[in-house]
């Protein structure tokens, strides 16, 4: 049995969805949706790297703060931050400023230049066979094998804040795999 809600507008989304016009806005609009760029992957894994631990909707209110001060989550740009930038975005209070995930944010960005065919080459070699959507959120795995061998991936090219976990919630939200459910209205992207 489905547990889309359907909202004022007359519109059924995912149960996570409807309690905050932030969650209803990246539900609609961008959730699902196929990210295909390196800089746009990255700052996709930056984001599920920072919520670890914390609230989506923290990150998601925080996110214009967080393309400031990674610069626009430019893999090249963040890549030659330094000591000093550790230091302002420790003292940034529109992020979350968690030492640990800063560097390891810088960490990846050189990390990804380091990649041949660049991040999303990587990252999407790893995306799973299309499969229906699933009509409950009970249906929704944590983590795949896909999740875990890219994730094992990642970490063995020096990526960090990058388990199992945080892989498929990157893997859901950049369109790798669909998990909108069956009876949502955002139409299937493929």
């Amino acid at each position: 049995m489905s547990d889309v809600v359907v909202g004022p507008d007359g519109l059924a989304r995912c149960p996570w969805a409807v309690s905050a016009a932030d969650y209803r806005d990246y539900h609609d609009r961008e959730w699902g949706r196929p990210v295909r760029d390196d800089d746009g992957l990255f700052e996709r894994l930056s984001l599920e790297a920072f919520q670890s631990g914390l609230s989506w909707l923290t990150i998601l209110r925080k996110r214009p703060a967080f393309r400031a001060a990674f610069r626009g989550f430019s893999i090249e740009a963040v890549a030659r931050y330094g000591p000093a930038d550790v230091e302002r975005l420790v003292s940034d209070p529109g992020i979350v400023r968690n030492r640990s995930k800063i560097e390891a944010t810088i960490a990846n960005a050189r990390a990804a230049l380091d990649l041949p065919g660049g991040l999303a080459r990587l990252l999407w070699s790893y995306a799973p066979s299309p499969r229906p959507r699933p009509a409950a959120s009970s249906e929704i795995p944590a983590r795949t094998p896909e999740s875990v061998a890219l994730a094992r991936e990642l970490r063995r090219r020096g990526f960090r804040f990058v388990g199992p976990t945080t892989v498929y919630a990157l893997m859901q939200a950049t369109g790798m795999v669909d998990d909108h459910l069956a009876d949502c209205h955002v139409p299937p992207w493929r």
